[in-house]
C-alpha cells in the first residue's frame, strides 16, 4: 500500500507531546483552543497531560525530581525548591524573596533556593526565574539525578566532539563580524541574555543619573515584564508602541534625553514583525548618550546584520541556531565601536549565567545546520505568505516585508531573500475552527526545523485577552487576540501549504 508522505509529515500530535520528542524538547503540543485556554487557566484536565512545556514556563520533570532530592537531603519536607543555574543566581533569588526566610541549598554540583510552601512565595520565585532565565538547565538536572542514583543514564543524543565553545564562537564571530571573542558572551538562554544586557546597562547608566528605559514597539512578554518590574520607578519605563514614529522618539530625547539609560527593541518585533529604522534610532541614541539594545531573534542575525547599528545585541540561540528545538541558549554581543564597550564587556561578564557544558556540546553539534535550515525556511515562508494572502478565509497577513517595514528591513537584510520564517495571520470567523483542524505541530517557540503554529496572544498575554481593558490595549497596538503565529520549518513547503489549506477550507 502506498503511504501518503503528507500524512507521514503531519500526523496530529496528542496533547502534551514534547516537540521535538526529546526529553529536552522546548515545546509541547497544545492541539486545540480548549487546550490552550486550559493551559492558561491551569485546568487539571489539561495540565495533567503536560509533563513538559517551554522550560521557563512549565517546570520540567527533571527540575521537580532534582528539587525533591535536594529537599530530602536537607530534611525540608515542608518546603519547596527551585534549582538555579548557579550559586550566584540562588543568592539573587534569595534576595528577591525577602523578607521570606529562605535557604540556599547546594549538593553535588546543583544549587537551589528552598522556601516555605506558600503559594505567594512560589509564584514570586517562578516569576523572577522566568524573567531572568536563571533556572537550572534540564541537562544539568539530568546529570545531577544520575549522580544521585535517580536516573540510570542520560538520554542519548549527538554532541560535538572537540572544543564545543570554540565551535560556537567561530560561528558567532562570522554572524557578528567584526566582533571578536572578547565581545561575544554566551548565556544560559535568550532571556538571560536580555536580562543581563538590561542589568549591565542599568548599572552603568545609573551612575550617570540615567534611569529611563524606552521600549520601542510591542516586544516579547518577558522583555516587557523586565522593563515594567525592574526599572526603579513606574515612570522609568516609557513605552513607544509605534516603531515607525521616530518623531515621538526624538521628542522624548529632546525632553528627557539626559535621563534615558537605554532603548530596547526587537528587529523585527514579536509578533507584529515590524522593523524600525534601526540606523536612525542608533544615531539618536549615540547623539544623546543612551545605549541601544537590539534583539534580532525573530528573523535571526543570520538573516539580518543589526550589529553595526546596535550597542549590544541580545540573541536567543534557542531559535534557529539550535534548530532541533532541544536546547535553551543565548548570547550577548557588545559592539566594539560602542562608546562604553569596555564597561559593557565587564558588566556582561559579571551578569550572565554560566552555560552548562552539555548544552554547549549539543548546540555545537547543531550549529552547522543553521544556515541551511534558515535558507530553506526563508524560501518556504515566501511561498506560504503568497498562499495565505490568496486565501479568502485569511483576513490579514504580517511578515517582514510588509509595506511599512519593507525598506527598513531590507536595509538590514543580508540578501533580498533573507525574510525569516515567521508569519502572523488572522482568519475570518472563530480562530478555533481553523486552529483545531490544523495538523501542523501546535505549540510555543519558533525557529525550528519543525513547523510550529500557536495562538500567540493567548499564550503570551492571556490576562489581556480575557479582559475588556486588555483587549482594548491589544487593539490600540494593532494586535488581534486571535492572531496565529506560524514558524515555517523545513518540511516540504507543499505539505505545509496543504495542511493550512485543509484547515482553512
Amino acid at each position: 500500500m502506498t503511504v501518503d508522505p503528507f500524512v507521514m509529515a503531519f500526523l496530529p500530535l496528542p496533547l502534551g507531546q514534547r516537540i521535538p520528542p526529546s526529553i529536552h524538547g522546548v515545546s509541547c503540543s497544545l492541539p486545540t483552543m480548549r487546550a490552550v485556554v486550559g493551559y492558561e487557566e491551569k485546568d487539571p484536565e489539561i495540565t495533567r497531560h503536560l509533563t513538559s512545556g517551554y522550560p521557563r514556563f512549565v517546570q520540567h520533570p527533571y527540575l521537580k525530581q532534582a528539587a525533591a532530592v535536594l529537599l530530602r537531603r536537607e530534611g525540608l519536607a515542608d518546603h519547596q525548591l527551585w534549582p538555579t543555574s548557579s550559586r550566584r543566581a540562588a543568592g539573587c533569588l534569595q534576595q528577591w524573596l525577602l523578607p521570606v526566610i529562605t535557604r540556599v541549598v547546594e549538593h553535588d554540583g546543583l544549587c537551589g533556593v528552598a522556601f516555605p510552601t506558600l503559594p505567594e512565595t512560589a509564584a514570586r520565585a517562578k516569576t523572577w526565574l522566568q524573567h531572568t532565565g536563571a533556572l537550572a538547565s534540564t541537562r544539568a538536572t539530568e546529570d545531577f539525578l544520575i549522580r544521585a542514583g535517580e536516573l540510570p543514564s542520560a538520554q542519548p543524543e549527538p554532541t560535538f566532539v572537540g572544543d564545543a565553545g570554540a565551535e560556537v564562537r567561530r560561528y558567532l564571530r562570522r554572524v557578528f563580524a567584526p566582533a571578536t571573542d572578547a565581545e561575544i558572551f554566551l548565556a544560559s538562554n535568550g532571556m538571560n541574555a536580555i536580562w543581563s544586557a538590561f542589568r549591565t546597562v542599568s548599572i552603568l547608566q545609573a551612575a550617570r543619573g540615567r534611569r529611563i528605559w524606552v521600549q520601542l514597539g510591542w516586544l516579547y512578554l518577558d522583555t516587557i515584564a523586565i522593563l515594567q518590574k525592574f526599572t526603579p520607578a513606574p515612570g522609568d519605563h516609557v513605552f513607544l508602541g509605534d516603531v515607525f514614529d521616530l518623531d515621538a522618539l526624538r521628542r522624548l530625547f529632546a525632553e528627557r534625553g539626559h535621563e534615558i539609560a537605554g532603548v530596547i527593541t526587537e528587529v523585527p518585533t514579536n509578533p507584529l514583525l515590524q522593523t524600525t529604522d534601526l540606523q536612525a534610532v542608533h544615531a539618536l541614541c549615540r547623539a544623546r548618550g543612551a545605549i541601544l539594545v537590539v534583539d534580532p531573534t525573530i528573523a535571526s542575525p543570520v538573516n539580518l546584520d543589526v550589529f553595526p547599528h546596535s550597542d549590544v545585541v541580545a540573541n536567543s540561540l534557542t531559535k534557529y541556531t539550535a534548530s532541533e528545538g532541544d536546547i535553551l541558549f543565548g548570547a550577548c554581543v557588545v559592539n566594539p565601536a560602542a562608546p562604553d564597550a569596555a564597561a559593557l564587556r565587564a558588566g556582561m561578564a559579571a551578569e550572565l549565567e554560566p552555560v552548562y557544558p552539555r548544552d554547549l556540546a549539543r548546540l555545537a553539534a547543531q550549529i552547522g545546520d543553521a544556515d541551511g535550515m534558515i535558507a530553506q525556511s526563508n524560501a518556504s515562508a515566501t511561498k506560504v505568505v503568497k498562499f495565505l494572502r490568496g486565501h479568502p478565509r485569511v483576513q490579514s497577513v504580517l511578515w517582514t516585508l510588509e509595506p511599512k517595514s519593507r525598506d527598513n528591513y531590507l536595509r538590514l537584510a543580508r540578501t533580498p531573500s533573507s525574510v525569516g520564517s515567521m508569519i502572523s495571520f488572522t482568519v475570518d470567523g472563530p480562530v478555533a475552527r481553523v486552529y483545531d483542524r490544523l495538523r501542523l505541530p501546535k505549540g510555543p517557540s519558533f525557529g525550528m526545523k519543525t513547523t510550529l503554529i500557536c495562538p500567540f496572544i493567548y499564550l503570551a498575554h492571556y490576562d489581556l485577552v480575557t479582559s475588556e481593558a486588555g483587549r482594548t490595549l491589544l487593539t490600540a497596538n494593532g494586535l488581534s487576540a486571535d492572531l496565529l503565529r506560524l514558524s515555517v520549518g523545513c518540511e516540504p513547503v507543499e505539505e505545509i501549504i496543504d495542511a493550512l489549506r485543509e484547515a482553512l477550507d
